[in-house]
């Protein structure tokens, strides 16, 4: 029961990975469409996905998966991302997940594997 646990945790934790890139993008595109609703509301889920990557890495390490993930690049974001949006700048967070955030997700070959 555990293994079918862990082997479901580590297909949805790599599906999740590969459906970022696109997810962020359609985050930038809102914001620099004026859609500032629709992106804020992606903007949460983004951030309440990043929770769960979180909780997701930390458990899997624990079982002994391989998680070649830098989960301090995404403090770090989370946190540029808030502050863009304090101060009102869409254009800046667009350009965040777009030339950071994107690049980031999309340079990682597998998010979890077995060791």
């Amino acid at each position: 029961m555990m293994n079918e646990l862990l082997n479901d945790t580590i297909i949805s934790f790599n599906e999740y990975m590969e459906r970022l890139p696109e997810g962020c993008m359609m985050i930038a595109n809102n914001l620099r469409d004026d859609r500032i609703a629709e992106a804020l509301n992606h903007i949460r889920d983004f951030s309440e996905g990043a929770g769960w990557i979180a909780e997701a890495s930390r458990l899997l390490k624990e079982n002994n998966v391989a998680i070649t993930l830098d989960m301090t690049k995404i403090v770090d974001y989370l946190s540029e991302i808030n502050d863009g949006l304090s101060i009102g700048d869409y254009n800046l967070v667009a350009d965040i997940f777009e030339y950071e955030i994107v690049p980031f997700f999309s340079d990682i070959e597998l998010g979890a594997s077995k060791i």
